[in-house]
């Protein structure tokens, strides 16, 4: 019998093969743009775990969810507690309003199965 997986596995499976394949592209211009994005989250004025909490809102004022997948799971591994990530996610919705909501959904589902898979 094969391992049950939920969406956050299938994202987390599917984003490493694609960014893999992304890489296999060799395009200068991408290449630069992801090499600028990760270090947007190195240590500096501001620590990693704090710019991934910003990553957080941005993303949900935004309003990608797979962005904000990527950020919740930086966010519960780097430490922030449900408290500070609802309280972050609380800045979001009321910078990006009520079509926030179906996000703020999502990322409170997504903080649900990061906990199912800590377990």
């Amino acid at each position: 019998m094969g391992t049950k997986t939920n969406r956050l596995d299938d994202f987390q499976a599917y984003r490493t093969r694609m960014n893999e394949r992304i890489f296999e592209l060799e395009h200068l211009g991408i290449k630069r743009f992801f090499n600028l994005d990760t270090a947007a989250y190195r240590e500096g004025a501001l620590d990693p775990k704090t710019k991934e909490l910003l990553g957080l809102v941005a993303s949900t004022v935004l309003r990608c969810n797979d962005c904000i997948d990527y950020h919740l799971i930086q966010c519960v591994d780097a430490g922030w507690s449900d408290e500070e990530l609802q309280d972050a996610l609380n800045v979001a919705l009321i910078v990006g309003g009520s079509i926030v909501v179906p996000h703020l959904r999502h990322a409170v589902e997504t903080i649900d199965l990061l906990h199912e898979k800590s377990e």
